[in-house]
């Protein structure tokens, strides 16, 4: 036997994506070297203190286990394979190479069992599966119930995003929950943001809208930490896109807003947006957990150790400051009540809606932010219900729709400056433009049996049916034409009468097209009748003779 032994095509699994490279055993150490990443593993031998045969997906695999409690597995070695490693182990390692059986009955019953960096589901006695805790990311607790959310890898096409595991109550040991315990054994190996330290401040009880719910805001140089009476959300600054301090219609309150991605998660719900509500009203004196000449050195004077004021311009200055991104506010678009965002309706629930500079924000169910960037263009609609509203539509580049419904028939004017002004695509603009010139008609009227739009069918009708007899005065009338014959323009255009200088361009060429063919018609009859007369003068009627009357071009 060598004094090494290496293989190639050796897979190494990495957050739910297989990594290929080469392994190589020596007297001395294992070392693994990714193909993919070029990284290179080294244990000692002297290290080495289990070592496990076992059958897996792709063939056979080793799990290799150390004094310093970590976890090596790696899987691609064939059946043959076995005894010449288990020479080699008990020749240098001194370790025994033992096979290993995995449970494959595929119950979702058994017991989890934590050894190390490993949380092991076994079924009677064998391991089911394993749970690499440095994969994951966040542990949320409920009533008889543990939930493990893990770290992404962008290289896989189908990712495991959350374990549930129901915890039955115990009776052995009253002093001690279950849930906690478990949580506690997941968090101590898990690659989850941790609290060290004291934090900057802490703001106590906040409401949020998204997610609802009170909660305690603490504020951590690198992250924020969202505890509330059922869910832990920590918020690492990077993630952080934009912010939003927009006053709400009623003047007396305030909506913060934090803009996220990758977004939080509650179980399968996903927060893009973070909502606080403020009310004006309410002050705060904060005092930052740091000394004055780490807060001169840390935000430059953004910030100072002592403040005072109202509770959202301290949230929001502090946030600021930590996540270094400007804030967002309102720009100079002003409703028709002089309020700076308008009362609409999305999909199912009533919002406001913010109109920016560079976009529109709605808050708060759902949140919906989009950038004037991304608007291929919007359209302003007749309500469906009522003539006293109008719905307001956005299309993205990306081909969604966005219908923002039922805004009162005062704001449209204000609107369509704003939107005109942006120089947004407008879809409907001629028509718009149109009702913009009697806007005083439509925005004064209170009668509700008034209809603005049916006034305006009418006034269009009455142009149709003077643009018709001025046509038949003309001599064109639609009767001359074969509706077999006309193509779906036309036929539309007879379905629809309209003036002439509506008509479609198609049909006028059309027309014309037929007036052509009967000139040529009637200069032809008068050729072949000229031709006929000359031919019976001339003695025509014999045999040799014979003129076939296709010889003139008929119609």
């Amino acid at each position: 036997m060598g004094d090494t032994l290496e293989f190639n095509e050796i897979y190494q699994e990495v957050k739910g994506s297989w990594n290929d490279g080469r392994l190589r055993f020596s007297k001395q150490n294992v070392v693994y070297k990714s193909s993919k990443t070029g990284k290179v593993d080294s244990i000692p031998a002297g290290e080495l203190n289990l070592a496990q045969w076992r059958r897996v997906c792709l063939g056979h695999g080793i799990k290799l286990g150390t004094s310093t409690g970590h976890i090596y597995k790696y899987d691609g070695f064939r059946d043959t394979d076995f005894e010449k490693i288990s020479d080699f182990f008990k020749a240098n390692y001194k370790v025994e190479l033992t096979e290993k059986d995995m449970c494959v009955k595929g119950w979702n019953w058994g017991t989890a069992k934590f050894s190390g960096p490993l949380l092991m589901f076994d079924v009677n006695d064998n391991t089911a599966f394993e749970v690499p805790l440095s994969n994951v990311s966040q542990c949320a607790t409920g009533k008889n119930e543990v939930t493990l959310e893990f770290h992404q890898n962008d290289d896989t096409e189908v990712s495991l995003m959350e374990v549930r595991f129901y915890v039955p109550p115990s009776q052995s040991d009253e002093r001690q929950d279950p849930v906690e315990a478990f949580a506690q054994n997941v968090l101590s190996k898990a690659d989850v943001i941790q609290a060290t330290g004291d934090a900057v401040c802490i703001f106590k009880e906040l409401q949020c809208l998204t997610p609802r719910g009170r909660y305690d805001i603490r504020i951590y140089p690198t992250f924020l930490h969202l505890h509330g009476k059922t869910f832990d959300y920590k918020i690492p600054y990077t993630t952080v896109l934009r912010l939003f301090l927009l006053p709400h219609k009623d003047q007396r309150q305030m909506f913060f807003v934090i803009s996220l991605d990758p977004p939080i998660k509650q179980g399968q719900t996903r927060y893009h947006f973070l909502i606080l509500l403020f009310s004006k009203e309410e002050n705060i004196s904060l005092t930052l957990n740091m000394s004055e000449d780490d807060v001169e050195r840390r935000f430059e004077g953004k910030l100072s150790k002592n403040m005072s004021g109202s509770l959202y311009e301290m949230v929001s200055r502090v946030m600021k400051a930590l996540v270094n991104r400007k804030i967002t506010v309102p720009g100079n678009f002003q409703g028709h009540s002089g309020a700076q965002c308008i009362t609409c309706s999305y999909k199912a629930s009533s919002g406001l809606l913010y109109p920016l500079e560079r976009g529109f924000i709605y808050v708060h169910k759902p949140p919906v932010h989009l950038r004037f960037e991304e608007i291929s263009c919007v359209n302003f609609a007749r309500g469906t219900t009522t003539t006293r509203s109008f719905d307001f539509e956005i299309e993205t580049k990306q081909g969604n729709q966005y219908t923002f419904s039922s805004i009162e028939r005062e704001e449209y004017g204000k609107l369509f400056d704003f939107v005109n002004a942006k120089k947004l695509n407008i879809k409907n603009r001629g028509f718009k433009e149109g009702m913009k010139g009697n806007i005083d008609e439509y925005s004064d009227s209170d009668d509700d049996q008034h209809d603005a739009y049916l006034e305006r069918m009418k006034a269009e009708g009455k142009i149709r049916e003077e643009g018709n007899d001025s046509d038949e005065s003309d001599g064109e009338s639609d009767e001359s034409f074969n509706p077999g014959e006309e193509d779906d323009d036309i036929a539309e255009d007879r379905r629809t009468p309209a003036s002439p200088s509506q008509r479609s361009p198609r049909r006028l060429e059309r027309c014309g097209d037929n007036w052509e063919w009967e000139t040529k018609a009637g200069e032809a009859k008068r050729q072949y009748d000229k031709a006929k007369q000359e031919y019976k003068e001339g003695g025509g009627g014999s045999a040799s003779k014979v003129l076939h009357k296709s010889t003139f071009p008929l119609p």
